[in-house]
């Protein structure tokens, strides 16, 4: 038969969660990551899920919204991938075109995507006018082999470990981290993050979090730096941001964050560890190569002009 390509339905998550991990092993997802995406997703963002099916089977996706949250109106950005048994067939080109026509409608005047760093990858791209622009080292480290530096025997004065789970009762002062690591971080679409509601409902409710593995360190009582654990509840542990708040940097409390976090999610029985980070950002590579973390894939970020 043909392959259809239709709107996402609920019963399609475990489907595209399998097609996603063949086409990008490095990336943690889940049916409910997968379901959230959708149903989770704020009016402002027009997000939009499509699925490729043939023989009633998911064989390709593709996710399109407006990127609400820039400063810069009219920004897009697109995601597509194809299961590697089913390339070759047209089906990617049909569900960007799709995905493409969606950010058109909703206004979107650039389309924003990334692309394994694989020939015939970004010659897909290319071929239709997308424009290669940063790059993401995507890095693994082999969580049960890994020779982790033991804990320090103190901590110095004033510092504190805890878990994203301590703040339960009011994550407003990791939402303030984050939101002031988020505006540091290297991008070609620059994201202001001050609505908490909505930071409540994306981040602090993704399906993904694990706030008992999530370590944030406190400096004289006040949230320093801090490390967002995500995974897939079996075996698969990615660290979904790591940082410091500016008048704590250079004091090596991210790799403190993040190396606890990796005992913590070791000791409950994860074996592989991911991470990434945009080639330029070289603190937190250094950070990652001394932990044992080597890079095993690279995405380079695209753009094409909509209209």
């Amino acid at each position: 038969m043909s392959v259809i390509v239709r709107e996402f339905r609920p019963e399609d998550a475990p489907g595209v969660t399998r097609v996603r991990r063949a086409c990008a092993p490095y990336v943690v997802t889940t049916p409910a990551s997968v379901l959230f995406d959708v149903v989770a997703s704020p009016p402002a963002r027009r997000y939009r899920l499509l699925v490729a099916e043939r023989d009633g089977e998911a064989v390709g996706w593709a996710g399109a919204g407006i990127t609400h949250e820039s400063p810069e109106p009219g920004q897009g950005h697109v995601s597509a991938g194809v299961h590697p048994d089913h390339r070759g067939r047209g089906v990617g080109g049909r569900l960007l075109a799709a995905a493409e026509e969606h950010l058109v409608a909703a206004g979107a005047r650039a389309a924003h995507t990334w692309v394994a760093d694989r020939p015939e990858c970004r010659s897909f791209a290319e071929r239709r006018g997308y424009l290669s622009a940063r790059t993401m080292r995507y890095q693994l480290l082999d969580l049960a082999a890994a020779a982790l530096p033991d804990p320090a025997a103190a901590l110095a004065p004033g510092v504190e470990l805890r878990t994203a789970a301590d703040f339960a009762a009011d994550p407003r002062p990791l939402f303030e981290a984050d939101a002031e690591v988020v505006a540091d971080e290297p991008t070609d679409v620059p994201v202001v993050s001050d609505d908490y509601a909505g930071w409540l409902r994306d981040t602090w409710g993704d399906p993904l979090l694990d706030q008992r593995l999530s370590t944030v360190v406190l400096v004289d009582g006040e949230v320093a730096a801090f490390t967002a654990a995500h995974t897939d509840g079996a075996t698969r542990y990615v660290s979904g941001m790591t940082g410091t708040r500016r008048a704590h940097r250079g004091r090596g409390l991210a790799a403190l964050a993040k190396t606890d976090s990796l005992r913590r999610a070791r000791a409950a029985g994860f074996r592989s560890a991911y991470t990434s980070n945009d080639s330029t950002n070289a603190p937190m590579l250094a950070v990652n190569r001394r932990l044992g973390y080597r890079v095993c894939a690279t995405e380079v970020g695209h753009v094409r002009t909509l209209g």
